[in-house]
């Protein structure tokens, strides 16, 4: 049975992350790839939890044209983190597997620690 694969990163693909975590994962498999925070909300509520997400961090999430640079929030791995753990809690439903390709170590471990606090509950 094939899984249900979510990779979120802006400019990467699995093969890529691949090549620098020489996780197998990353070999295998469809992919479904989101590039933003939106997407990735979008794709869940559409498709429901994938089995497993892998997170990038850093998202060069464009804003609308026009939006004023200093009021826009860029989106994060770790806010598509915190969206996931609180859709998890208002459904009731366990936290999919997941692992961290993000090459930004902070961020890597905030997304990690951030996911791991939750599986303990």
């Amino acid at each position: 049975m094939i899984k249900r694969l979510l990779f979120l990163d802006d400019i990467r693909y699995p093969v890529e992350a691949y090549h620098y975590t020489q996780q197998d994962i990353f070999l295998k498999g469809e992919w479904h790839i989101v590039r933003n925070y939106e997407q990735f909300v979008n794709r869940i509520l559409e498709k429901g939890l994938p089995e497993l997400i892998s997170f990038d961090h850093d998202l060069a999430d464009k804003q609308p044209s026009g939006q004023n640079s200093r009021e826009a929030i860029e989106k994060t791995g770790y806010d598509c983190a915190k969206w996931l753990v609180e859709y998890c809690i208002d459904n009731h439903l366990d936290l999919p597997e997941f692992y961290c390709h993000s090459m930004n170590p902070v961020g890597k471990e905030n997304i990690i620690c951030l996911l791991k606090n939750f599986k303990k509950l």
